[in-house]
């Protein structure tokens, strides 16, 4: 069948050489291919002596890890048959020079199998197996997963945990022989995100030889890394699929969703650098992210057409470009106990609709944005009320709320059009240039009513991707924005239908560091909606200067959470001046490669963007908190040209300081030139700096 193996690539394409008895020429693509011996067996010609290694682990040959392909045949008379498949390749179809279909067929378990490989722009692949039921009786599945091979030096693991308002938390582990599993239940990505990495010792953002597994799917994950003590380590990854979710007939098939791998032999950056060159060749890829205000924070749920009036006129007054009204807006929502399902405005808030805010805010030479969680409902609602039979659910009884709401079953029809009507005639009413796209719960026995509690994640997710699609093609000007309590649903698959995600409900600057440093493993920073909040967090109560908030957010998708009918006119000033700043900056920070470094001082932080060309840099370096020492801390910038002279200057509407030393005001080093061999090994020294402060630097070849 397919037998691959993983050399150490470069960023400029992931190389996978798939051994084949079919053909023995090699191929011009990212996918290499090369001849070998039966199953099992060893390559031959120029990697003779290498063992061979399956995308698809069969115990059949010989293999006693968790194989691949979990399932069996159910007839009337029998169970339990054709658990253990072994397939024969029939044919190689390469479609083009980047995409190639395997397919095989086990002929006696009545099953036939298709594996698509596609080289991505950066340098990623993408693999997906398809499971066709070709026998007698149906066949239940219950898993079919791609296993990626891994170096014998590849032995740390590193992956995410995390929660609401704190995403993305690293935990590295060293590799051993067993299992190390990682089932997603929650019907979504949620806070953790579906990725994993396996690398060898010690590797960090520049060093280092990795594999990175993602799948492309916003339902329930599995992702796993495996060895034995006679084969060698393996990544697992899939979606997983629940108990009964998905049962073939003879006849249907099943496609996984496609694995997203990305090596890289120089560390997480240059992996991440090949995820953002893929995402930014894509369709619905943001040509420039608009300066956005959010009023979620500034009211609430209290909404009043004057208030937000006057947020909107001064909102424009300072050069926001994308006006946001949040959760709030429909009928009975006064809080978040009741409405949820109600897709139509609330008339005794909005007596005359939407359509004077949005006009008042297109008139301000703004966009109007609106905010929707059209996949649950709260019992206190029209909907439920009518229709309790449309909520998701794995028996009788109710499942437990969580945020005072239950999820909606899209895969029934009727629930779907309901959903997709009522949302329609709001946007058809009221001219929306966006919306914010919400899931604020996981998904708890989630069974679905018209397969009489069967569970139904699987359907749940396709049908998410249907209504998404189905309104992006009624209204295609309308800009989408994926959001789940935050960072809940950020993941390759959603990628390809939305132009922005809500990276974090936190908006505290400190805590935000952490958590946007790890969402650019994943995403480019023009996806990663990144605000301002008000000066005195809401989520954590700690107050910032806006010199500390602003920076925090300037790389990223860029935007206001923030009452600013309450700021006074110094601060809107200061306000104008970062927006002025983002403006001009954002082509450049929202094209060039991603950077993240680690300065010795724990305390010290930094991150930047570098261009293709290596002619300019944008640095940002900070401070968390108070260092140990007065020695300062030295910022060594990788990525450089090695000859170039380059000059360095201080940027950004605040001026660069110290805890006590004078800074020069020209720049960390004045108008002296250093080579780019010099910044990446010698770097520059940054003085002692206040805690909760930052500094950029502008960075350009002379």
């Amino acid at each position: 069948m397919l037998f691959p193996s993983v050399t150490s690539p470069s960023r400029a394409a992931t190389r996978i050489l798939l051994t084949d008895p079919v053909l023995g020429a090699d191929l011009p693509s990212a996918v290499t291919i090369v001849s070998s011996k039966e199953a099992g067996g060893y390559e031959t010609g120029p990697y003779q002596g290498q063992l061979a290694r399956p995308l698809l682990a069969e115990h059949a040959l010989n293999s006693y890890i968790r194989p691949s392909l979990r399932g069996q045949r159910l007839t009337a008379q029998t169970y339990g048959r054709d658990w253990s498949p072994r397939f024969t390749l029939t044919s190689v179809d390469a479609q083009s020079d980047c995409h190639y279909a395997y397919r095989a067929q086990d002929a006696d378990a009545g099953l036939e199998l298709l594996t698509e490989m596609e080289s991505l722009p950066g340098g990623s692949l993408r693999i997906r197996h398809s499971l066709t039921n070709t026998g007698q009786g149906d066949y239940l599945l219950d898993g079919l997963e791609v296993r990626l091979p891994l170096a014998d030096d590849q032995t740390e693991i590193l992956d995410f945990t995390g929660r609401h308002e704190h995403e993305r938390t690293p935990q590295r582990r060293e590799l051993a022989d067993g299992m190390w599993l990682r089932e997603g239940r929650r019907g979504k990505p949620n806070f953790e995100g579906n990725l994993l990495i396996v690398g060898t010792p010690g590797f960090d953002f520049h060093h280092g030889s990795i594999v990175m597994v993602q799948p492309a799917w916003s339902g329930n994950a599995v992702l796993a890394v495996d060895r034995s003590y006679d084969q060698e380590a393996g990544i697992v990854a899939g979606e997983l699929l629940l108990p009964g979710e998905l049962v073939l007939r003879t006849g249907q098939t099943y496609t996984m969703p496609w694995i997203v791998v990305t090596a890289s032999d120089q560390g997480l950056d240059q992996a991440a650098q090949s995820l953002h060159a893929w995402e930014r060749s894509l369709p619905e890829h943001p040509s420039r992210q608009p300066v956005t205000l959010n009023v979620w924070e500034a009211v609430g749920f209290d909404q009043d057409f004057g208030r937000l009036k006057e947020i909107a006129q001064r909102a424009a007054s300072i050069g926001v470009e994308r006006y946001v009204l949040d959760d709030g807006w429909f009928h009975l929502r006064r809080d978040d106990y009741a409405g949820l399902g109600d897709w139509w405005v609330a008339q005794d808030v909005w007596p005359q609709g939407l359509k004077p805010l949005a006009d008042y805010v297109h008139g301000l030479g703004m966009q109007f944005g609106l905010w929707f969680e059209p996949e649950m409902v709260n019992q206190d609602s029209d909907l439920y009320r009518e229709h309790p039979e449309w909520i998701m659910q794995a028996s009788a009884r109710t499942p437990e709320l969580q945020r005072h709401q239950l999820m909606l079953d899209l895969s029934n029809t009727q629930a779907f059009d309901h959903v997709f009507t009522a949302m329609c005639q709001v946007l058809d009413e009221c001219p929306v240039d966006c919306i914010k796209w919400d899931h604020n719960r996981a998904l708890l026995e989630s069974g679905s009513n018209q397969r009489h509690g069967a569970p139904a994640v699987h359907q749940q997710t396709q049908a998410y991707y249907r209504l998404l699609d189905a309104l992006r093609e009624r209204y295609p000007q309308i800009e989408w924005e994926s959001c789940a309590s935050g960072g809940g649903r950020i993941d390759p698959g959603v990628i390809e239908k939305v132009k922005r995600f809500w990276t974090s409900d936190m908006t505290d600057a400190l805590s935000r560091q952490q958590i946007q440093r790890w969402t650019l493993q994943t995403v480019a920073p023009e996806y990663i909606g990144a605000h301002i909040s008000q000066p005195s967090s809401q989520q954590s109560g700690r107050t910032f200067s806006l010199a500390f908030r602003a920076p925090t957010a300037v790389f990223f998708s860029f935007g206001i959470e923030w009452d600013i009918s309450t700021a006074d006119s110094g601060e809107l000033e200061e306000l104008a001046s970062w927006i002025s700043w983002y403006k001009e900056h954002r082509d450049f920070l929202h094209s060039g490669l991603v950077n993240r470094f680690k300065p010795a001082d724990p305390t010290v932080f930094a991150y930047g963007v570098i261009a293709e060309d290596r002619s300019r840099a944008l640095v940002a370096q900070g401070q968390y908190e108070e260092s140990d020492s007065d020695r300062g801390s030295y910022l060594r910038i990788p990525g450089l040209l090695d000859q170039g002279q380059y000059r360095l200057r201080w940027t950004g509407p605040e001026p660069a300081r110290a805890a006590e030393e004078v800074m020069d005001p020209y720049g960390p080093l004045g108008q002296q030139l250093v080579s780019g061999r010099y910044l990446a090994t010698v770097g520059i020294r940054i003085p002692r700096c206040m805690p909760e402060t930052m500094r950029l630097i502008d960075i350009e070849l002379q």
